[in-house]
């Protein structure tokens, strides 16, 4: 029987279409290209911690309790805090020895708590803060939730470790910060370090939910050279812990080099380790900067 042209033409497509299917065309289609976000949610380690990847750090030159952002006096330091978090920043960094903890949650007035996250750290080291006394943790943390203002603490670290040991000599500290969690009085515990001896002791050691770490490709402000601080970053990582990046803009040296910036931005994003960056921008176009450098920069193409 003689096929009728309308009926030809349709079965030719769909045998067109058949063939199509079967060769390797389609997986020759380009991967669709993203970009990460600033202020996408993303989950500290194996913690219930989800935070905004930027973090508004808030101890620039910080020290005695004082830094450039409390320098700027409290109305400008508060609506930089109230404008970051109305882009999206969630988490903001604080410590006893910059003397930040009493901005964050009247600056933030009127938002629920669980809309924010705060991180503050124990300074148990010589010098650094006016008082020679170095109150236990548990005394620490009772002050802190009084000064912020607040019931509870999303992250408390202990501050700039450096020793080998410092596991060993701060165990009574993390034994007191880890009841505290226990008790509800802070959800996450866990160390910034400030040497490669220290940040290695935190690949095997189960105490830290997460870290906080210096981190660029220059190695500005770091604890070694970037191809030996990364692998280290990657193991922390993998073993189950939050990431906190510092130092990624050099602390402010990179400021007036776009060009390294943006590197430096790539170059973290790109180690895939770090879940968090910690940015002390002291202004919001500092912020909007930042932010939009991140936005530049592909995620794993899909």
């Amino acid at each position: 029987m003689k096929m009728k042209r309308r009926e030809f033409l349709t079965k030719s497509a769909l045998g067109v279409g058949v063939a199509l299917l079967g060769t390797p065309l389609l997986a020759q289609v380009p991967p669709r290209v993203r970009h990460f976000d600033p202020f996408e949610p993303v989950t500290l380690g194996q913690t219930k911690l989800k935070t905004s990847r930027f973090c508004l750090g808030t101890g620039m030159r910080g020290g005695n309790r004082e830094s450039n952002h409390t320098r700027m006096g409290k109305a400008k330091f508060e609506s930089l805090i109230r404008e970051s978090h109305d882009r999206g920043t969630q988490m903001f960094d604080l410590a006893d020895l910059y003397g930040t903890h009493p901005y964050v949650v009247p600056a933030l007035k009127g938002i629920r708590r669980d809309q924010y996250q705060v991180c503050t750290k124990i300074w148990f080291r010589d010098g650094g803060i006016p008082e020679k006394e170095r109150p236990d943790a548990d005394v620490c943390v009772e002050r802190f939730l009084r000064e912020i203002g607040t019931d509870y603490l999303d992250l408390v670290l202990l501050h700039c470790a450096t020793s080998a040991t410092w596991n060993e000599e701060l165990r009574k500290q993390m034994d007191l910060l880890s009841k505290a969690k226990q008790q509800g009085k802070i959800r996450a515990h866990g160390v910034s370090v400030h040497s490669l001896e220290a940040l290695e002791v935190c690949i095997n050691e189960p105490w830290v939910d997460s870290v906080h770490a210096r981190i660029n490709p220059y190695g500005m402000s770091m604890d070694g050279p970037a191809d030996k601080v990364a692998p280290v970053l990657k193991q922390i990582h993998d073993s189950g812990k939050g990431v906190v990046g510092m130092k990624l803009v050099g602390e402010g040296r990179l400021r007036n080099d776009p060009e390294k910036r943006d590197e430096s931005i790539r170059y973290v994003m790109g180690l895939g380790c770090v879940d968090v960056l910690n940015v002390g921008c002291e202004s919001i176009a500092e912020v909007d900067d930042f932010t939009q450098r991140v936005r530049k920069v592909e995620t794993v193409k899909s």
